[in-house]
């Protein structure tokens, strides 16, 4: 069986248990030998074979924790350098962008090139934020979507949206009263708008794929 080491990082933010209580069944369905670790230790983004960073709360806050936590020297390292595959979710897909304008306008990640705004629905009977269950629509076929189909219902909960730059990054959306960004992807990097990890079997399923997936870098 492969080992892996499957690192959550710590920076402040919340729901980090779940996130890796999720990989931690999401490896075994997968039948991948895996040690899934919550940390903020530097070394421990260096080793791991996978990184997943979860994120709730403001887009300033999650931003000002992780670069404050020391840890944004060793995933910058880790993501852009060695090409660790990467999965962001939630507020932590929203870090990927180059700017959020929650409360203000803060540089982001820069990963991906985006503007996190916030929704702001015509239809004043759709409440923000918006949380639920919601289906996907699948725009491009990616390997974190093995066996994922137009249709399949994930777990919303935000109220700010991740608008792209260029479309190239859109791998699925959903629709609030017009189209939401739900998935992301370049090179090595996903960002999930959704709480996989709570999306039931449809979520384990995208966090197993992500678990299993060999990225093939291109550059763009």
């Amino acid at each position: 069986m492969t080992s892996q080491m499957i690192t959550v990082i710590d920076y402040g933010s919340g729901n980090l248990r779940s996130a890796a209580k999720a990989c931690e069944h999401a490896a075994d369905n997968a039948g991948i030998n895996a040690r899934v670790v919550i940390s903020n230790k530097p070394e421990d983004i260096t080793a791991a074979t996978h990184l997943v960073l979860p994120g709730q709360g403001a887009f300033q806050d999650c931003m000002k924790g992780l670069q404050s936590s020391g840890l944004l020297s060793a995933l910058q390292d880790a993501v852009l350098s060695r090409k660790t595959p990467f999965l962001g979710i939630c507020v932590g897909m929203q870090l990927l962008a180059t700017r959020g304008e929650e409360h203000g306008t803060y540089n982001g990640l820069g990963w991906i090139d985006g503007t996190v705004t916030a929704i702001a629905p015509q239809d004043k009977t759709l409440k923000i934020p918006h949380m639920g269950w919601n289906d996907l629509e699948i725009t491009a076929p990616h390997p974190v979507l093995a066996g994922i189909n137009t249709g399949v219902d994930m777990y919303f909960v935000h109220s700010y949206q991740f608008q792209l730059t260029k479309p190239d990054a859109l791998i699925a959306r959903c629709q609030y009263d017009g189209p939401v960004t739900a998935i992301i992807a370049k090179d090595n990097i996903i960002g999930t708008q959704f709480h996989p990890e709570k999306s039931a079997d449809a979520g384990l399923r995208l966090i197993s794929n992500f678990l299993r997936w060999k990225p093939t870098l291109i550059t763009t």
